[in-house]
């Protein structure tokens, strides 16, 4: 939902279109700047979303685009380690549940090399840091399943694992999964089999425990592709009927699924997405 305005408008427009859960940006998604909240700003997000506590919970900050805490270059680890902290403080500050983040991207450099394990051993070196500057916190970090695309970390289950294991504060930390990322990773999941296999290895490599949310997306590039690219429920390779193994999971039935499809101005995109997603649910 848009922020446009003023922060709290997100919760009107998610009301608006029959929002049970929304996904905000609390800060700009494509610089490092970013001013303080205003007290006023804060004041109005807080109260609107304890006057819709009963219509929309809980609310998702996704993290900007930029940080990347895999980072070797030491001024971008610093910049994304610093924007990443004042993530948190206003994820706080607002009140909002869960921070969710892409693990990061192995830099291509000519001057030092990383490998994967190191990238994520790095990651969760960093989120350590970060969840202990904010120990007062119960904000939830979740890292997103990504597809993979270039040299992103976050396709395989198993790199979660990895981080996880490293984590200290592990009642911090989570997972959100995303349908396209995950099938663009190479997890198919269009069949009722395909799709029990899968969580059972997730529950095998990382633990159902640390599921959380979901990013409801469909995509229009085949399964393993390693491409991103969302599209409208139903209407990429992934289909409809699969998306109603996740609305009718027993085990999922309050975790919080959030659409990042293509939308206009009038949002009626969202409205047909949200629309298709609910005629799935089993009566």
């Amino acid at each position: 939902m848009s922020v446009s305005g003023s922060k709290y408008l997100a919760f009107e427009r998610g009301k608006e279109l029959g929002c049970e859960a929304i996904q905000v940006f609390v800060r700009n998604v494509r610089g490092w700047s970013s001013g303080p909240l205003k007290q006023e700003e804060i004041d109005d997000f807080q109260d609107k979303k304890k006057e819709l506590k009963d219509e929309i919970w809980p609310v998702i900050s996704h993290n900007s685009y930029l940080i990347n805490l895999a980072s070797i270059d030491k001024e971008k680890l610093e910049k994304s380690y610093n924007a990443m902290l004042d993530e948190l403080i206003k994820v706080d500050q607002l009140g909002i549940e869960y921070e969710n983040m892409h693990p990061g991207v192995i830099p291509i450099s000519n001057k030092k090399e990383i490998n994967k394990e190191e990238a994520l051993i790095q990651i969760a070196e960093q989120l350590n840091k970060l969840m202990e500057v904010t120990k007062q916190s119960k904000v939830i970090i979740l890292l997103e399943t990504t597809a993979g695309q270039g040299k992103g970390l976050g396709n395989k289950f198993h790199h979660f694992k990895t981080i996880i294991d490293k984590i200290q504060k592990k009642n911090r930390i989570g997972i959100c999964f995303d349908t396209a990322h995950s099938f663009a990773a190479g997890y198919d999941f269009t069949t009722r089999k395909k799709y029990n296999e899968m969580w059972d290895e997730f529950d095998g490599e990382i633990g159902l425990k640390y599921l959380y949310a979901f990013h409801l997306n469909d995509t229009d590039k085949e399964c393993g592709s390693r491409v991103d690219r969302h599209t409208h429920i139903g209407q990429g390779k992934i289909g409809k009927e699969p998306f109603g193994f996740f609305i009718n999971d027993e085990r999922f039935k309050d975790m919080p699924g959030i659409l990042e499809t293509p939308k206009g101005k009038d949002m009626k995109e969202d409205i047909m997405n949200l629309t298709t997603l609910k005629s799935l649910r089993k009566k």
